[in-house]
């Protein structure tokens, strides 16, 4: 049963959720072009820097994995205001931090808040957004993914350059502390499902440990790895290696987040025609051209960056669209939201592994040039790879995910 909003008290929630989804995707991107300057700052090697990164993303998928056991025993509202509350003053802590182990300790945290954010807001739109117009708010609140990228990143960039790096976490932080207060305002307790007992929570979570969900966990996994052994070092290899400025990166970022967001309209438009497999194994065969191209890309004018730059993102960032929509279309609705919290674990995981691995992997020479980017290239064509087997033998396979063990 959806809550009793009046039109605009119901724009008004979507918008603040959306915004919470923007701030803290924001507050993750922000890191990754920020990274020369704190490699510069505190003296961190590219697998210090790595670390820094995955620690935001491997704290949200345990957290995620954790909530799964808690998370529905609270109220929507109290959940999320305490989550929330978390998330601003761990960011405000990243602004106010002195070290490279403070700065680690307050991302871990404000990762760990984030990673139940995405489902506790879904969770929200499905208690209080009618069924006919729950699409629509769905898209508007994913929508944030690509507005970061456009206005936010640019933006934050913008203001790093002119007052410091602490001036993006402060702005962050507030921007959080106004959506919280918008939210105490606007949201209902939403605790209904409280008190639904247990006999009303679909198939136990042993449900969803089947191969055939497994399958669909490991296709994530390997699109989000391969990605995330290049994309949390591209801003050091161009100021490092291709010869950019730190002042150039925020008209880069901007390039890579408009084509960004105008390619995910074209992508959906793509896996509604041609289905989500034929899409995803199109876009995994042409992101290996941009991996391998950029990666061994050598020092060239802002121009040339920015076309290679468009490029990479714009066929990199969109290839989550038609996985998602490729394996929530296999799960029952009894699992589906579980799977996708479960499957936004694998993502995070991916995603952090994979930026600690390529660390590992890379070498900052005295003039801050990146050594090794190219092999972190050619390994994320083989992972690449891989996720191509994965997609084949998942989409060829005939596990039908509806029998998974249910509840009697």
């Amino acid at each position: 049963m959806t809550a009793s909003f009046s039109p605009r008290q119901e724009r008004l929630l979507i918008l603040l959720l959306a915004g919470v989804q923007f701030t803290h995707l924001l507050d993750f991107m922000i890191v990754l072009p920020l990274g020369p300057e704190f490699m510069r700052l505190f003296n961190l090697s590219a697998a210090q820097f790595g670390t820094l990164v995955s620690s935001y993303t491997l704290a949200s998928a345990a957290m995620g994995v954790l909530g799964l056991a808690w998370v529905d025993r609270f109220g929507r509202r109290s959940t999320l205001l305490a989550i929330l509350g978390g998330f601003i003053t761990a960011t405000l802590a990243c602004g106010a931090a002195q070290s490279h182990a403070w700065l680690l300790m307050a991302r871990s945290i404000a990762g760990g808040c984030a990673g139940l954010m995405g489902a506790v807001i879904m969770s929200i739109l499905a208690d209080t957004i009618p069924g006919e117009r729950r699409g629509r708010a769905i898209g508007t609140v994913m929508s944030s993914l690509g507005l970061s990228a456009v206005a936010g990143v640019p933006l934050s960039l913008g203001m790093a350059n002119l007052l410091g790096w602490r001036a993006p976490f402060w702005a962050i932080g507030m921007l959080g502390a106004l959506l919280w207060c918008g939210l105490f305002a606007v949201l209902p307790r939403l605790d209904a499902h409280v008190s639904s007992g247990p006999e009303r929570q679909g198939p136990p979570v042993t449900a969803l440990f089947t191969p055939g969900f497994a399958l669909g966990w490991l296709l994530t996994f390997s699109v989000a790895f391969s990605s995330f052994l290049l994309i949390p070092y591209l801003s050091a290899f161009m100021v490092g290696n291709l010869g950019l400025k730190q002042t150039d990166l925020p008209w880069v970022y901007l390039a890579g987040g408009a084509a960004t967001l105008l390619a995910a309209r074209q992508v959906g438009r793509w896996v509604d025609r041609f289905g989500p497999a034929r899409v995803l194994a199109a876009l995994l065969v042409g992101t290996m051209v941009p991996h391998l191209g950029f990666s061994h890309l050598p020092a060239s004018p802002l121009p040339v960056v920015m076309v290679a730059f468009v490029l990479f993102m714009s066929m990199t960032s969109t290839r989550p669209i038609p996985t998602l929509a490729l394996i929530s279309a296999k799960v029952p609705p009894p699992l589906r939201g579980r799977y996708m919290a479960m499957n936004m674990a694998a993502s995070d995981g991916a995603s952090g592994l994979a930026a600690w691995a390529s660390g590992m992997l890379l070498v900052t020479a005295p003039g801050g040039a990146l050594v090794g980017f190219g092999t972190a290239g050619w390994l994320a064509v083989g992972v690449t790879t891989v996720s191509l087997v994965i997609l084949w033998t998942f989409g060829r396979g005939a596990v039908p995910l509806s029998a998974a063990p249910s509840s009697p």
